[in-house]
């Protein structure tokens, strides 16, 4: 897939604003209405060219993608791989029925590449912010396919509020070679994602050759510093000042290399 040229001229202020009040999201739950109904609880309004950035956890938690670890019956693969990198057999068989292809693994520790290309820990599976017993674990998987759970959302928000905007629906994830996670664009629509500046002029007037810009990563990240990743309870954020990027949208997959291109991946 390719990026796609949008007007030189870029924002000099990005304003990002964390909804207070989302309540909590369970299965079937309308995500649109809740969200709409959060932004007036604000004393927000969508013009065109907004942007809403929506945490996958309360994406997941609608589409019911929560499992509860007690009726997940472990492969002997999934058993032989727990105790290699001593984790609960029954969440690794969640996250080999996520996978593609295991890449790396160490203790406490699968890196794959997803059924959705995503290279990550634990196919995106998560046990934090939902609830827990000891009797009852449960574990979040990623959306099925976020790019049309997002269009989705886009194309509602544009029925009931008669304005265009662009979704994006970010998680956080670990870097190679770096500490910490950093939101990422796992789906998007009507924005975006990758933007080509090759054949661009520098300041000093070179062309340049290679440049291509992750734009939704760069807005997934920003969003992903004002929702935090404890407590905070701000899993949907208004990204204003970026009406530059929204538009038509190939989805998050632009932003993935085709396997010829990655000179690190070696699966």
């Amino acid at each position: 897939m390719s990026s796609v040229k949008i007007p030189a001229s870029k924002p000099s202020r990005l304003e990002i604003i964390g909804l207070s009040d989302v309540p909590f999201i369970n299965p079937g739950d309308d995500l649109t209405g809740i969200i709409l109904n959060t932004l007036k609880l604000n004393d927000l309004k969508l013009v065109s060219g907004d942007i809403i950035v929506i945490a996958q956890k309360i994406i997941s938690k609608a589409e019911d993608r929560c499992f509860n670890l007690n009726d997940v019956i472990p492969s002997l693969e999934a058993a032989e791989l727990a105790e290699e990198v001593d984790k609960d057999p029954r969440l690794v068989e969640l996250i080999l029925s996520e996978t593609r292809f295991i890449a790396r693994t160490r203790p406490g520790l699968i890196i794959v590449e997803s059924k959705t290309g995503l290279v990550h820990a634990n196919a995106g599976i998560d046990q934090s912010n939902i609830e827990q017993s000891d009797t009852a674990p449960r574990a979040l998987l990623l959306p099925v396919d976020a790019d049309r759970s997002a269009e989705t959302i886009r194309l509602a928000i544009k029925k009931l509020s008669q304005v265009d905007v662009g979704v994006i629906i970010n998680d956080s994830m670990g870097r190679a070679w770096r500490r910490g996670t950093v939101g990422h664009t796992i789906g998007c629509a009507g924005v975006v994602a990758l933007s080509d500046q090759i054949g661009d002029l520098d300041l000093n007037g070179r062309v340049l050759q290679g440049t291509e810009v992750a734009l939704s990563d760069e807005i997934a990240a920003a969003a992903s510093f004002v929702m935090g990743q404890a407590n905070e309870g701000r899993p949907v954020t208004l990204v204003r000042g970026a009406g530059h990027m929204v538009g038509g949208s190939d989805g998050f997959k632009t932003l993935l290399r085709e396997d010829n291109t990655d000179l690190f991946k070696d699966w």
